[in-house]
């Protein structure tokens, strides 16, 4: 997990039902709150539980949506574990990881935070060793969007040309396994950045001007549109960031599972 992250309120309504008010995103705004995943997970848990009462979300986002970055998966995590401290509720773990996978595959990695690795779906999760706090130069390209859906598509189409059908499963699983668990944290290699930078040259030279502004590492983020670079230290991501004044760069760093549980849950966790 890294520092960026959106801001999210739950508080008591009187009236029943649940109202959602987004800020910082005129298009998650505008959207239908059905598609909404905190306003999913907050529903999510007042049917589990049967609750009548109303509850207001309050949704500051500055995490872009459509870049690989996981915000609506982390605004559903941090809204199930806020539901539950709202209401008073508990859960066993395994009941709420079922619950957060039925919202999304990615929605239980953000109930434990840090580095770990996803199976199946990317839903079932193991937590690897914390790394030593880095540097990370985010850049989101203004214009260009890359749903999930599309990449995967992309993405299956390229195996299918190349004649990539599941040759040897169990080699690329130790070899994945063996790269999570490198001690310098070196990062595995993204399988969706073939497909999608043919389809966004931009993204590759995006990538390649990361490594020229002196990342250590750069890879594309999830299955796009941003790219990521790793650095020495936040001074020098700050520096890089400004040549990337055409898109939206966020200078934030790793964080342990501790600090992610802190800061986005408070001192319980989950």
């Amino acid at each position: 997990t890294i520092s960026l992250h959106d801001k999210i309120i739950l508080s008591p309504e009187r009236r029943p039902g649940v109202e959602l008010i987004v800020s910082g995103d005129p298009a998650l705004a505008a959207a239908s709150d059905a598609e909404n995943l905190a306003y999913r997970a907050v529903d999510a848990l007042r049917n589990e539980f049967r609750i009548r009462s109303g509850v207001r979300i309050e949704l500051g986002k500055r995490i872009p949506i459509g870049r690989g970055l996981g915000g609506g998966s982390s605004d559903a995590a941090a809204a199930l574990v806020g539901m539950l401290r709202l209401t008073g509720r508990t859960l066993p773990a395994a009941r709420l990881i079922e619950i957060a996978a039925s919202l999304g595959a990615d929605v239980p990695f953000f109930l434990y935070g840090g580095r770990a690795l996803g199976v199946s779906r990317g839903d079932e999760i193991y937590p690897l060793p914390d790394l030593p706090a880095r540097a990370v130069l985010v850049v989101s390209p203004l214009d260009i969007v890359v749903s999930t859906r599309d990449a995967y598509a992309w993405y299956d189409r390229g195996r299918q040309s190349r004649q990539l059908t599941n040759r040897d499963p169990a080699s690329k699983l130790w070899r994945f396994c063996a790269l999570c668990w490198s001690p310098q944290g070196d990062l595995p290699a993204n399988d969706f950045e073939a497909a999608v930078f043919r389809r966004h040259p931009r993204l590759a030279k995006l990538k390649r001007e990361l490594l020229k502004r002196g990342a250590a590492e750069a890879a594309l983020a999830g299955s796009g549109s941003a790219v990521f670079g790793i650095f020495r230290s936040p001074a020098q991501a700050r520096r890089a960031a400004q040549g990337f004044l055409r898109d939206q760069a966020f200078v934030c760093k790793t964080l342990s599972r501790g600090e992610y549980r802190r800061a986005q849950f408070g001192r319980g966790g989950m």
